[in-house]
């Protein structure tokens, strides 16, 4: 089969093409005929080296999301046949077989989900990790409830985007922080009540314009560094704050002055200790629903790569122009 390979890590260079064995089937596993994938943050890491306790070994394919068909059923498996239209978060890190960006990927059936009939193949690939993750923030450490002051920080990343609608689904009040105003346009579209341009407003102002100077029952972080400061700064009193991206050394005296509760999300977790996978398949199996019922869409950039491609569409996404998920589609599909 076709595949994208790096064989030591650096910078969006090192990818180069490769013919290489088609995966064999395995009991409890699918094989999916790879349609499109989608860049995440974590997949820059590996390529670069910066994560090495869930980098694969290498020569390594890299990419977990993944949308396709399926091309063959493992024993075991009764929930999927060839044929199927899926989505996943499957590949590309340690503990998994191989990556998306291949003619085929096997992934463990349990990590799939049927891709929603109302969305494309690219549109799906954009959303298992960031749907996952901010699944995890929203619902599971967040717990977000209804008519809820939440605040949601870069909501047009890719987390930040899709934590946003989940959010929604919840019926709290909405409020999101972007860089300017095509961004909050898209916000507001995505069903934000309220967007903040970061640039221009700082936390202190927008605590008091929104919440009377109390803060936000739940704070979610997509960025990371100094922005956790920034979270702490806006919740309120007991609050919660949770971030995705917390590798990076923080003075706590403010949530401990406020009795806030912090949570970190890492989705990449289960993949390593092999406990929770599952659940990941059925998460999706209700984004999927949502997607059809128009209550999630996911949020593309303007600019589409091929498999070829790969190196572009990683400086695509390194160079912070990037607005929503960037994408890739499989030429040989």
């Amino acid at each position: 089969m076709h595949a994208q390979i790096i064989r030591q890590f650096g910078s969006a260079d090192v990818f180069e093409p490769a013919e290489t064995e088609r995966p064999a089937i395995l009991p409890g596993h699918v094989l999916i005929r790879v349609a499109a994938t989608s860049v995440n943050p974590i997949d820059i890491r590996i390529r670069n080296g910066a994560v090495p306790n869930v980098t694969p070994d290498l020569p390594a394919i890299l990419h977990g999301d993944v949308a396709g068909v399926i091309e063959e059923v493992g024993e075991g498996v009764d929930s999927f046949q060839a044929g199927d239209e899926v989505f996943a978060c499957a590949g590309g890190i340690r503990n998994t077989h191989g990556g998306a960006l291949a003619d085929y990927l096997l992934a463990d059936a349990s990590l799939v989900a049927p891709k929603p009939r109302s969305l494309s193949f690219q549109e799906a690939a954009a959303i298992p990790l960031v749907a996952i993750t901010a699944w995890e923030a929203v619902f599971d450490r967040g717990r977000v409830q209804k008519q809820q002051n939440v605040l949601i920080h870069a909501g047009t990343g890719g987390v930040g985007h899709m934590a946003l609608q989940l959010a929604k689904t919840a019926e709290a009040n909405i409020y999101t922080t972007v860089s300017g105003r095509h961004k909050a346009e898209l916000a507001g579209q995505l069903g934000a009540d309220h967007t903040i341009n970061y640039r221009e407003t700082e936390v202190a102002a927008y605590v008091k314009k929104y919440t009377n100077g109390e803060g936000f029952d739940v704070v979610i972080d997509t960025v990371g560094g100094a922005n956790i400061d920034r979270s702490f700064q806006a919740a309120k009193m007991n609050g919660t704050v949770v971030t995705i991206a917390s590798r990076s050394a923080h003075d706590l005296t403010p949530m401990h002055n406020k009795g806030l509760t912090l949570h970190v999300v890492f989705m990449i977790i289960p993949f390593l200790t092999g406990k929770g996978l599952s659940r990941y398949g059925q998460i999706l199996r209700r984004i999927s629903q949502w997607a059809d019922e128009g209550k999630i869409k996911p949020l593309l950039d303007e600019k589409t790569y091929s498999f070829n491609e790969v190196s572009e569409a990683h400086k695509r996404l390194e160079s912070g122009q990037a607005i929503g998920k960037v994408v890739l589609v499989n030429e040989y599909f």
